[in-house]
């Protein structure tokens, strides 16, 4: 799902909403033109895009019928996993727990068909995952981590799975940093340059009050990307300027 968590931090920021489903700046033409062609992908004849601002509304309406319709044909595997991991991003965008819970029970249902279809695990994990976060719920938490094991399991190569089931672990209340770190460090292990990695291990260190590791990893995040957006507030924590980062 992208960069999660750092989208998270600022979506109240950069999305304003119309009945909870409107589609701010954030998400580009063609982004939203993907998830609806997924929407509508079982119709007949598909819309093209237009200039009109309605088009960059997904309704409630519109949302409720095409699980509606999953549901009628609960056998229909690529069904349940497009429109579930479609609903998933959107979900995630726009904040919605109560979307969310349907892509989980969408993503459940392709599961128990296709069981090693690692991208429904990914994103039953992802589903859970924001739930977790949104709601500050560590069941939801752990269940995310049980989906991105599964999918680690099958591809421990993928770096953006791993850093994620590092989160799961940063963002429990009370954190278990000291699981975080390795994972954020098996990430780095597998792409040193991957800079959510970078982010969230510097953090967990400077909670950790190992401010001289932190300062490692800033150092390499600062030659990674000297532009990156997180190293303002990353340079204060590393310094002691603020509060070390909590839940």
């Amino acid at each position: 799902m992208g960069n999660k968590v750092l989208l998270l931090s600022i979506v109240s920021a950069i999305l304003s909403f119309i009945g909870g489903f409107l589609l701010a700046n954030s998400i580009n033409r063609s982004e939203l033109n993907s998830l609806r062609a997924e929407l509508e992908s079982t119709r007949d004849a598909q819309k093209t895009g237009s200039n009109d601002s309605s088009n960059n509304v997904l309704s409630d309406e519109e949302i409720r019928a095409k699980i509606a319709e999953a549901d009628a044909n609960p056998e229909n595997f690529k069904f349940q996993k497009d429109l579930g991991l479609s609903l998933g991003r959107y979900g995630s965008i726009t904040n919605n727990v109560e979307l969310l819970g349907e892509v989980g029970r969408l993503l459940d249902r392709a599961a128990r068909m296709a069981p090693d279809d690692i991208d429904v695990t990914i994103g039953q994990g992802n589903a859970a995952f924001d739930i977790g976060y949104f709601k500050k719920e560590n069941a939801s938490l752990q269940r995310a981590r049980e989906f991105y094991s599964r999918a680690l399991a099958k591809k421990p190569d993928n770096v953006d799975v791993r850093t994620d089931l590092g989160l799961t672990y940063f963002l429990e209340d009370p954190p278990e940093d000291d699981k975080a770190a390795a994972e954020f460090k098996k990430s780095l292990a597998a792409d040193p340059k991957h800079e959510k990695s970078l982010e969230f291990l510097i953090q967990t260190l400077v909670r950790q009050n190992n401010q001289g590791e932190a300062q490692k990893y800033l150092e390499r995040l600062r030659e990674v990307n000297p532009k990156n957006e997180a190293l303002p507030g990353l340079v204060a924590q590393v310094a002691g300027k603020i509060e070390s980062p909590t839940k």
